[in-house]
């Protein structure tokens, strides 16, 4: 999952949804800490939302189904497509139009300015001068996502040549969205209620 995806799913509570932004920034346990309780818990459902995504049947399905050099950046590319499907299909998932909802979420980041990290705020910048989230409806977006992407890996990849596989890739994660999706919203709600049973609030 990315951006996007990760924000709808941590659902109205703002310290989940800012532990959503923060769950790709913050690395170890000691960053971890740092953070107010209940942001920690949106970083761990950050967390748990990958490892669960990461081994669904669909997935698994999908990183098969790419050829090489591609299938070992499989993953990023699947998760940026998986934000471009939501932004495509917004208005079955959340009630506020997409441009407000970017908003709401550029305000929520400047009321936590303080416990932002560098390379978040970097990545806001790159995201306020695109228009994303938003323009993630547009696969032109996507595909120069990850050629952004690529050219900050540190080895040399096939990430800029991405347009070649994606008429193919899109309807294949299109037919097998709602049941991606579907499955993360139905772990998300059990683990989250697993956590409130423990701490008991």
């Amino acid at each position: 999952m990315n951006f996007l995806a990760h924000l709808v799913l941590a659902g109205d509570d703002e310290a989940l949804r800012l532990g959503a932004l923060l769950g790709d920034f913050v690395r170890g346990e000691e960053a971890l800490a740092s953070f107010a309780p209940d942001v920690r818990q949106g970083i761990l459902l950050h967390r748990h939302i990958d490892a669960h995504t990461d081994g669904l049947p669909e997935i698994a399905a999908l990183r098969e189904w790419f050829p090489s050099p591609f299938r070992r950046y499989a993953g990023i590319i699947i998760d940026l497509a998986i934000d471009h499907e939501l932004a495509r299909r917004w208005r079955d998932h959340h009630e506020q139009p997409l441009e407000e909802f970017d908003r709401g979420v550029r305000r929520m980041l400047a009321r936590h300015e303080s416990v932002l990290p560098d390379r978040l705020r970097r990545f806001m910048d790159y995201a306020d001068r695109r228009g994303l989230f938003a323009t993630y409806r547009d696969h032109a977006e996507v595909l120069h996502s990850l050629r952004g992407i690529g050219r900050r890996l540190s080895r040399p990849n096939p990430l800029h040549q991405a347009e070649q596989i994606w008429p193919d890739l899109q309807p294949l994660l299109a037919a097998n969205f709602n049941a991606i999706f579907r499955q993360a919203q139905s772990d998300v709600a059990a683990w989250l209620n697993s956590r409130s049973t423990i701490t008991g609030s």
